[in-house]
């Protein structure tokens, strides 16, 4: 039987899914990731930290699996972090947990897993695979929707399907953790991991520490037909859709729609006019490896602009390479630069891109 290396990040729902696998009599080894040095780390609930690491490794004892620590903080902050503080100094809003998916759990570290000997990857992550009837391997939410992370997967591939596991996707939470309890595992009772696992206080001030020589610079705040309302704080700590902290008051609710550090401009505006009815993507990317047979109009989907989006009816249509061009059934709020834009038909994931723009103001 093939030899399965379990992500183990020392959370509740990795320790769950290396836990199931024992129980099914598949060959399993525990590999964790130290991807952030955080030597100085009091409090757990920070991904693949010192203090979850040990949690792992105790979680592994317990179940009576060989367990191993991979340090890949250089891959991590090469394909992860630098890209994240790169977007908000380009007044983009990220998504790091799409590229450490991508790049680091399905690529660098199933490498890592392939010279130790395993032939497949399982992680916690609350989304299915299944087998089509054309032999294509296809990616499905979870049936816990409200933790449902197949969003963040969009970019993966069928040769990456093929070797992935998800033992958690036929599963609630509130079951993963039953599960946990009845096995007496040291993790739990452990809480939710943190969003971002490698910012600690907040992301603007992330970037700062990440980026000193950044200018303080003050934006300008202006509305749409250009006038001028104030000045605000540096541009990388907007992004669109923000409401508070603008820095600037003007007698009604303010949106930004858009941040421009090239002229040090924040543009900002009431809610309609945060509407947009599509947006240009990059990146495009069909898990199939080719889009679905297209109407007149396009591929016909349902996209989400963000991880929580409960998404809208579309249309898909190519622009030639990777990019593309999608139109919302109805306008949509928040269009950011930056995020991932991901095309369902039912449960299934067919693909997604990143979004480079709004189409513009209705």
């Amino acid at each position: 039987m093939t030899l399965t290396a379990v992500a183990m990040s020392g959370g509740l729902d990795s320790s769950v899914a290396a836990l199931l696998l024992e129980r099914r009599g598949v060959p399993v080894v525990g590999l964790s990731m130290l991807l952030w040095d955080r030597s100085q780390q009091v409090r757990h609930g920070r991904c693949c930290g010192s203090l979850d690491l040990g949690d792992a490794r105790r979680v592994a004892e317990q179940i009576g699996l060989p367990h191993y620590t991979l340090r890949m903080d250089g891959e991590f902050r090469r394909h992860v972090v630098d890209p994240f503080v790169d977007s908000y100094v380009g007044g983009r809003t990220p998504s790091p947990c799409i590229s450490c998916n991508t790049e680091i759990k399905f690529e660098a570290f199933r490498e890592r897993a392939r010279r130790l000997g395993a032939g497949r990857i399982a992680t916690g992550h609350y989304a299915r695979i299944r087998r089509g009837n054309d032999g294509l391997y296809e990616l499905h939410t979870a049936i816990d929707t409200s933790k449902d992370q197949s969003y963040f997967l969009f970019e993966l591939t069928q040769e990456q399907l093929s070797r992935a596991v998800f033992p958690l996707g036929e599963l609630t939470k509130t079951e993963v953790r039953e599960l946990a309890r009845e096995a007496r595992l040291a993790v739990a009772e452990k809480g939710e991991s943190m969003e971002i696992c490698f910012v600690d206080r907040g992301v603007r001030e992330f970037v700062e520490s990440e980026r000193p020589e950044l200018p303080r610079v003050p934006a300008r705040i202006t509305t749409t037909g250009g006038e001028e309302l104030g000045e605000g704080a540096p541009t990388y700590r907007y992004t669109v859709g923000q409401r508070r902290g603008l820095g600037v008051t003007a007698g009604r609710r303010l949106y930004v729609l858009d941040v421009q550090p090239e002229t040090n401009r924040v543009v900002v505006g009431d809610r309609d006019e945060l509407l947009a009815p599509g947006l240009v993507g990059r990146g495009l990317h069909w898990i199939a490896g080719e889009p679905p047979r297209p109407t007149a109009g396009g591929v016909e989907v349902q996209v989400r602009i963000r991880s929580r989006h409960p998404g809208v009816a579309a249309t898909v249509e190519s622009g030639g390479c990777t990019s593309c061009r999608v139109e919302f059934s109805e306008p949509q709020a928040g269009v950011a630069p930056g995020q991932a834009a991901v095309f369902y038909r039912g449960t299934q994931v067919l693909g997604g891109c990143w979004i480079e723009s709004p189409l513009g103001t209705v």
